[in-house]
C-alpha cells in the first residue's frame, strides 16, 4: 500500500526500512515527518495562542485519490523505486506525528526531491482541513501563502 489515511499512529523506522527492506537496488531513502507543532499566531502573545490541539477532517475516499495522483505525479517526474505517504487524521495534539512522506530510489537526488515534491503538493492539494485549538477557541487554518509558493516551484507535468 502507497497511501493511507488512518487515525492510528505510525511507526517512522518500520516505514523507512519497508522501503529498502531486501531490494539491493535501493541506493537512497529520503523521508518527511510531521508534527503538531505548539504554534504562536505572529503578533500573538505566547498565552493567549498557543495550540492546544489540532483536528483534521478529510473525504474518505476523495483524500486517497489526491494522495495517489500526487504520488503518481512524482513518479512521473523521477525513476523511484517506492513510495510511501502516511496521513493522519482526527485530534491531535502537540508532539503527535501527522504526515509521513518516505522515497526509495537508486540515488539520493531523485529521492530527496521526490520527497519535497509530494509534500509541498500535499500540503497544497490533498483535501484536508484543519482547526486549531487555542484559549481563545477553535479557529480553521487557513492554506499559507508559503505552501502555495513553494508547491508552485515545481511548476506543470
Amino acid at each position: 500500500m502507497r497511501v493511507s489515511v488512518q487515525e492510528a499512529d505510525f511507526d517512522v523506522g518500520a516505514e523507512t526500512e519497508a522501503l529498502a527492506a531486501g531490494r539491493p537496488e535501493v541506493g537512497a531513502v529520503a523521508s518527511f515527518v510531521g508534527y503538531v507543532r505548539a504554534d504562536k499566531l505572529a503578533g500573538e502573545s505566547a498565552a493567549d495562542q498557543a495550540v492546544s490541539a489540532m483536528t483534521l477532517e478529510h473525504y474518505p475516499g476523495m483524500t486517497e485519490k489526491s494522495l495517489e495522483a500526487i504520488v503518481a505525479e512524482a513518479e512521473s517526474r523521477w525513476s523511484l523505486l517506492g513510495v510511501r505517504v502516511i496521513h493522519r487524521f482526527g485530534r491531535l495534539v502537540p508532539g503527535d506525528r501527522i504526515v509521513f512522506v518516505g522515497v526509495a530510489g537508486s540515488h539520493r537526488g531523485e529521492a530527496f526531491a521526490a520527497c519535497e515534491f509530494i509534500m509541498d503538493y500535499l500540503k497544497t492539494r490533498a483535501p484536508f482541513w484543519k482547526k486549531e485549538d487555542t484559549p481563545e477557541g477553535g479557529r480553521w487554518v487557513d492554506a499559507r501563502e508559503a505552501d502555495d509558493a513553494a508547491a508552485e516551484k515545481w511548476g506543470q507535468a
